[in-house]
This record gives C-alpha cells, structure tokens and sequence, in this order.
C-alpha cells in the first residue's frame, strides 16, 4: 500500500488494523500529537478538517496574516474562523494550554464529511520569532487503520529571526514573546539573520548560545537547539 509523501510531512509507519470502508464515507478520527523536542513548546493546537480548497499555509508562498499571527505569537483564533468558515471542521486546544516537550495529547477526535477529507495541524513553537509545527492538507485515507506521521517545524517568513525574549509576539513585532521553560538568557545581541527568504519555508532551527546575561541569543543552545522532525502525529481512521 502506497501513501503520498508531502512536502508538509514524512510518512513512515504502516497501516495497522487494516479493514474495508466505503468511499466517499463520513471519517471519524483519532489523532495523537507527540512534541519531540528537547526545549520547544508547542502553542494551542489547530487540528482541522477540510475540502481541497482550503489549507492552512502552503509552502513556498507568502504566509497569510492568520498565519504569522499563529507562527508569531500563539493565534489560531483566524485560522479557526478561515476553516469554519470554509465549511471545514476543527478542533482548537486539545492540550488545554501548551504541549510541553516529550508530552503528548492523545485521542483528539474529528468527525469529517465526504467533502472534509483533508487533515491539517499547526501550533507556534516557542521560543521562536515565527516557528510553527504544521502539517498541510493530509489527504485522510479510506482505509481503516493506523497512519504515522512526522510533522517539521516551518518558518513562516513574516519576521527575522533575532532569538531575543522581548514579550513580541504581536503582528510586525520582533521578537519572541517567552520562554515557557524559563531557560532563556536576557540582554542578547540578536541574531544577524541573513536569510532573504520571505515564504513559509522549512525552519532552519535555532542557534543560541551559552550566555544567559549576554551572548548574540537569548536562547540557550543546550535547551532550545532542534531538529526536524519536531512532532509525530497518529491518525486512526475508524
């Protein structure tokens, strides 16, 4: 059986529980959402269902202004209505409040229509300027069965990386709005960020330093530092 490599994801598991279902079928879902990271908080979760149509960014392009107010300070409010408002369905905050490292939220459940057969997730990570976890318009399969897949952390492209702690976190502010982990060091220089990149585009991680009271970063290099990917998600279609 063959599942669909997208740009947003890396599929790797196979299907477990394999059985028949119709096509064209309402789904009903349950997805576990896994924080892989060392130091990264994950802001309220978007989990939504949705037509063909609609996504939630799209690699390569321009990020829409629900999404850097998502990437930049933690607002899936606009998302939210984007989707409901495009007949779609969602479920916001499945965590209650922020997915830790090494936690996860489990059995979140989503009931799709024939015409909702898209899945896609996003939440900011903190601490960054305008890093996010996302997965775009997964094409829900009509099989039954278990599917598992890895989620990168994605740049929205809508402000410069400088990796100072500030309280930012507005639209067109600077800076990173906290450091949920206190880890973070204060009175940094700022990164020089050089990238000329201004489309949502593969996060290149973060840099810090081991300066808490100074240094080019106010992220901490020992804590803050990550890789892709950053999140495993399972999805069980029943």
């Amino acid at each position: 059986m063959k599942h669909t490599l997208l740009s947003s994801a890396l599929i790797i598991a196979s299907i477990t529980s394999i059985s028949t279902q119709s096509e064209a079928e309402a789904a009903e879902l349950s997805i576990n959402i896994t924080n892989l990271t060392n130091g990264t908080y994950f802001t309220p979760v978007l989990v939504a269902g949705h037509n063909a149509e609609t996504s939630l960014f799209t690699s390569g392009t321009m990020a829409s202004e629900a999404l850097k107010k998502m990437a930049e300070g933690g607002d899936i409010g606009d998302l939210d209505a984007m989707i409901i408002g495009a007949d779609g369905v969602t479920v916001t905050n499945p965590a209650e409040g922020l997915l830790a490292p090494a936690t996860s939220v489990n059995d979140i459940m989503l009931t799709t229509s024939d015409s909702q057969n898209y899945l896609s997730i996003v939440a900011m990570l903190l601490p960054t300027n305008d890093g996010f976890v996302g997965l775009s318009s997964w094409p829900i399969p009509t099989t039954a069965g278990t599917y598992t897949i890895m989620l990168n952390g994605y740049d929205a492209g809508s402000e410069k990386n400088n990796e100072l702690i500030n309280g930012g976190g507005a639209l067109g502010t600077l800076g990173i709005p906290v450091d949920p982990g206190m880890h973070g060091g204060t009175d940094g220089a700022g990164i020089d960020d050089l990238s000329e990149n201004n489309n949502v585009h593969i996060h290149p991680g973060v840099l810090g330093d081991m300066d808490n009271t100074g240094g080019i970063s106010d992220l901490d290099s020992r804590v803050h530092r990550w890789l892709n990917p950053v999140a495993k998600v399972t999805v069980t279609v029943k």
